[in-house]
């Protein structure tokens, strides 16, 4: 019968679709001509990265609900494909689609390191701890052959300037050389995502990235190496990571994390079809419990932005969440890195040696050179 076709999965990627952007003027969708598709369902999709001139480096926020101020992303997109990755809207200010372009289409801010220099340098700044790989994995495949990250990270140890990373990579192990150096003079902290146990879950929720027993040895590696470690239990989905919090926060703490921090499953924009859709390809059996429980905690409704409540959500499910979540922490001890950003030093900083050349128009007519425009 000729019609829409359904959504399916592919091995190795998260979205099941490649959903039209909020921004985009033309619409789009898979149809069934009659001819069929291959035996071997929907083809495999190819990685394409982009390198990115970036005008601009360090990103502010004054959000109430985040423990940093700063933050810097290497990349836009994320190979590691999690499903319910909060900032894969932000492909539909590039015109591309939040769900498989996210994972499969990406951009490489590769001036990333030289543009930080030029920040540092400038007489009015201001250190303040910078959150490195928030929006999307600085430690994303890409990552192992493009080497921003690290060259960044170089960076912020000449001049002594505080970090914090968050990854669910085990690659954030190649820069211990770096890491431990700044942690012993409480310059950097750690944090790796942990969302399930179950290696099964895991490939189809978050299908790039690390398996979950390669990320516990990955906090054991920085923990024994003198970098601070905290998990990341984030995000929880009833019914489908839910029933594990106290057994990853427990597998977390042998391995050497000694700090944790949570977040309830948000669906802000493209994220909630997103989410539904992968939700019916791999737990059509609960999927309405699942999204009955997520507006429990919502109010009602999908998902709240409101300060108060988006991280955590509202509600008695809510609430029995953060009691078993902050029960079972006390219990492990886990509690020496909360606030862990305020702990990192921001006395010891000092400006960059040197600083490269401004590429702008500005700054090539400071250089005197031509400018045809």
């Amino acid at each position: 019968m000729l019609g829409p076709l359904p959504a399916a999965a592919r091995k190795g990627r998260g979205a099941v679709s490649n959903l039209q952007g909020r921004y985009e003027v033309n619409g789009r969708e898979r149809f069934d001509d009659g001819w069929g598709e291959d035996e071997g369902g929907a083809p495999a999709l190819k990685t394409v990265v982009t390198d990115e001139v970036a005008k601009s480096i360090l990103t502010r926020n004054a959000s109430p609900d985040i423990p940093f101020n700063v933050s810097l992303n290497p990349y836009r997109g994320c190979e590691h494909g999690c499903i319910y990755c909060f900032a894969r809207p932000t492909h539909a200010y590039l015109g591309l689609s939040p769900g498989l372009d996210f994972e499969s289409r990406l951009f490489a801010k590769v001036n990333a390191p030289e543009l930080l220099r030029r920040e540092l340098a400038k007489p009015g700044y201001v250190p303040e701890n910078i959150a490195l790989g928030v929006n999307t994995d600085a430690y994303q495949p890409c990552e192992r052959e493009l080497k921003i990250t690290r060259r960044v990270l170089e960076v912020l140890h000449e001049c002594r300037h505080p970090v914090g990373l968050i990854s669910k990579s085990s690659l954030m192990e190649r820069d211990i050389d770096i890491l431990a150096p700044m942690a012993e003079q409480r310059l950097a902290c750690a944090a790796v995502t942990l969302t399930t146990l179950d290696p099964r879950i895991s490939r189809t929720l978050e299908p790039r990235a690390a398996a979950p027993e390669r990320r516990l040895r990955t906090i054991r590696t920085l923990s024994e190496a003198g970098i601070p470690v905290s998990v990341s239990v984030a995000p929880i989905i009833p019914f489908v990571t839910e029933p594990e919090i106290e057994r990853i926060l427990e597998a977390a703490f042998d391995a050497g994390a000694s700090g944790a921090h949570y977040v309830v499953l948000r669906l802000p924009h493209e994220v909630n079809p997103l989410f539904q859709e992968w939700l019916q390809a791999h737990f059509p059996d609960r999927a309405q419990r699942v999204m009955n429980r997520i507006r429990d905690m919502r109010g009602g409704k999908d998902y709240d932005s409101d300060f108060s409540t988006r991280m955590a959500g509202e509600g008695v499910w809510a609430d029995l969440i953060r009691q078993r979540f902050y029960k079972t922490v006390e219990r492990l001890g886990m509690t020496e890195l909360r606030g862990r950003f305020g702990r990192l030093d921001t006395s010891q900083f000092r400006r960059p040696l040197m600083v490269p050349a401004a590429t702008s128009k500005q700054g090539r007519k400071a250089a005197g050179q031509l400018d045809l425009f």
